[in-house]
């Protein structure tokens, strides 16, 4: 069973690349194929999104990749031009190191951009059939030296009519090239494109990583964007979990939630690939060690990693898809033990979180979010139960004198109302800057970017438009709140920051 990268034949460009991007260890599936694929086998791999295929076909596809010109050497075939571009962002990722580099063709993008980064000769394509089969007709893309193929969510491309798309490009390919496909459900058709194009091809199935469920409570809380923060840190000072991991969807946002839960007064640091392994290994051994209470992460630093003790799972941005859910919640309810996990839901994101509920095959929780109201409430309700436990359990022997004094000049109802509130921590209204992130999806015909075009006449020239009082927080010295003391008491709520800009689009 190999628990680590390393224990995979693979070069040190790629392992390299694989520390930066923040991977441990490899996933069920990565485990599986890469050293078939790596023998130069032919494959089909049974997993579901979000499972880590694409590094189990682009780390085999970099090691075995020779480039040489004419055309391309690997090709990876997509049904999306989303999944087209991810899937090329994370092979160039992996082979940041190398020479080599992968090129997305999809349909939707300018033709003529298209033919320039044709004429480097990428040594990969990773493409959607349509755009990649009228590369064929025009003569600008051709097949004859592909060494590797890979079709990515076969199924999925079956679905959408491409079957005979396929046919036509594979068998522009050599007779003699390594063939890789992956497909959430093996159907006749894609059984028989299988016998059709594959060698003796080695089976590799996975199942969907299971989730204790019923140690998991799941709720979440449809809000909009610009409130997230506020409500976030609203549960933390109600719900105070021992170890949390908070997710985030970009490495920018994990570093700005990150920076704002500091200046609250909150014990807490950031993971993503931009780290070093050095700040990487120190930020897990603080969490680990409970020197940290609170882990804001992405999705691929957060990949691999096995924390016990995890009482609260936080969704700051909903996953990219649904699979990526059950691996977020996943990190609380271990070992027998019970997790809470919340899901922040803009309005727009309620059809995803409807697809969430269909894998899981559970509703998931709706609750309201908590007011100042609600928090004093909770805070109040703490005060009382440490103060009952410390009376119960606690070592009192050298209170008992100041105790006698005090109530000797103090009512006693009055007394303990006061030791009560002392104990109740009051809402932290500094102010914090959260930029909006980019929405799940782009609805057909939508303005790029989000939101209004006015004022964002970039033809013309002008300046995007910017919300009146709104500013970057470089240019406003005087805007940043002031800096925490070192040592002083954490106080956890605030008022809800405004988005800084509209949403946008990475």
């Amino acid at each position: 069973m190999l628990e680590h990268f390393g224990e995979i034949t693979i070069s040190r460009p790629i392992l390299t690349a694989l520390n930066d991007m923040g991977f441990e260890e490899p996933t069920p599936i990565q485990r599986e194929s890469i050293p078939i694929a790596l023998s130069g086998a032919d494959l089909i791999g049974q997993a579901q999104t979000g499972t880590g295929k694409t590094a189990a076909f682009g780390i085999p596809i970099l090691e075995r990749t020779t480039p040489q010109a004419p055309g391309p050497v690997a090709l990876v075939l997509a049904p999306t031009r989303e999944l087209a571009i991810q899937s090329a962002e994370e092979i160039n990722r992996l082979a940041q190191y190398l020479p080599h580099w992968a090129l997305p063709i999809y349909g939707g993008q300018d033709m003529g951009r298209q033919l320039r980064s044709l004429r480097k000769e990428p040594p990969i394509i990773v493409a959607t059939p349509g755009r990649l089969m009228d590369h064929m007709r025009r003569g600008t893309i051709t097949l004859d030296q592909v060494q590797i193929v890979v079709l990515d969510e076969a199924d999925e491309m079956l679905n959408m009519g491409f079957i005979e798309d396929i046919e036509t490009i594979v068998a522009a390919t050599p007779a003699e090239r390594q063939t890789l496909l992956f497909s959430a459900t093996m159907p006749p058709a894609i059984r028989a494109l299988a016998d059709k194009f594959l060698t003796a091809p080695q089976h590799v199935t996975m199942k969907m990583a299971q989730v204790t469920i019923d140690l998991i409570d799941q709720d979440y809380i449809e809000i909009p964007e610009r409130q997230k923060f506020d409500v976030l840190c609203r549960l933390l000072d109600m719900q105070n979990p021992e170890l949390a991991i908070i997710f985030g969807r970009t490495k920018r946002r994990v570093d700005e939630v990150t920076e704002a839960l500091k200046k609250r007064g909150y014990s807490a640091e950031g993971l993503h690939g931009d780290l070093s392994q050095a700040k990487r290994d120190t930020v897990m051994r603080q969490f680990r060690e409970n020197t940290i209470d609170l882990l804001v992460a992405t999705d691929v630093a957060a990949r691999g990693l096995d924390i016990s003790g995890v009482t609260h799972v936080y969704n700051y941005d909903m996953p990219q898809d649904p699979e990526s859910y059950v691996h977020r919640v996943g990190r609380t309810g271990r070992a027998g033990q019970t997790g809470l996990a919340t899901t922040f839901v803009v309005p727009r994101e309620m059809e995803h979180l409807r697809a969430i509920e269909h894998l899981i095959r559970r509703r998931i929780t709706r609750r309201h979010a908590p007011s100042l109201a609600d928090v004093l409430e909770g805070n109040r309700k703490t005060a009382l139960a440490d103060l009952v436990r410390t009376a119960e359990t606690g070592e009192l022997e050298g209170f008992y004198a100041s105790a006698e004094e005090l109530l000797g000049a103090i009512d006693s109802v009055q007394l303990v109302a006061a030791a009560i509130k002392l104990l109740v921590k009051e809402p932290d209204t500094t102010p914090v800057q959260i930029t909006a992130e980019r929405p799940l999806a782009r609805k057909k015909g939508a303005p790029r970017g989000g939101g209004s075009r006015r004022g964002d006449d970039r033809k013309s020239g002008k300046r995007p438009y910017r919300r009146r009082g709104e500013s970057d927080a470089s240019s406003r010295p005087n805007g940043r709140p002031p800096r925490r003391k070192q040592g002083a008491r954490r106080n956890k709520s605030g008022a809800a920051p405004r988005a800084k800009e509209p949403y946008f689009r990475d």
